[in-house]
């Protein structure tokens, strides 16, 4: 038996929001939209799904056409059974992290940024999985007292801290 590992660049060209994570069944397409216009109402999101058995298709839905090509782009890309990629317009994972993980078929979410991003991926005769992620870069050093301090208050620019 053969493996092979790959490295897949996530396309992202406007530095957008997105979500990688692994589910388990094709309702998940259908959950997750739900999931996500009922946590924001008039969200923009694509989302994509490779389906693990069966046809195996990508499974897409969302409510923005571009964000779900982008999002149908990636899982092809990665082309790993089971995997949902999100794209979000205009919100933060912060903002609908908790509905995505209620989701009953979500397994786990492997990454929410909007950092550049690559994908291990490992390939066998059988298919594709995701081995983890490179999310943004490595640490420059330990922040100091005046970086807590900025750290602190844009926390409470953006209305996360009183």
């Amino acid at each position: 038996m053969e493996l092979k590992l790959e490295l897949v660049a996530i396309e992202n060209p406007d530095e957008l929001n997105l979500i990688l994570g692994q589910s388990h069944f094709i309702k998940t397409v259908e959950d997750l939209h739900e999931a996500l216009v009922g946590a924001i109402p008039g969200i923009a999101f694509g989302l994509a799904f490779c389906e693990a058995s069966g046809p195996a298709l990508i499974r897409r839905s969302g409510t923005n056409e571009a964000l779900t090509d982008l999002a149908v782009r990636n899982a092809q890309a990665i082309g790993a059974g089971h995997v949902f990629i999100l794209f979000l317009g205009g919100a933060f994972p912060i903002n609908v992290m908790r509905a995505v993980k209620t989701v009953p078929e979500i397994c786990h979410v492997i990454c929410a940024t909007a950092n550049p991003v690559q994908v291990v991926v490992a390939a066998t005769e059988q298919g594709r999985g995701i081995l983890g992620v490179i999310d943004g870069v490595s640490p420059n050093g330990v922040e100091t007292e005046a970086d807590v301090k900025k750290r602190k208050a844009l926390m409470r620019t953006l209305g996360y801290k009183l």
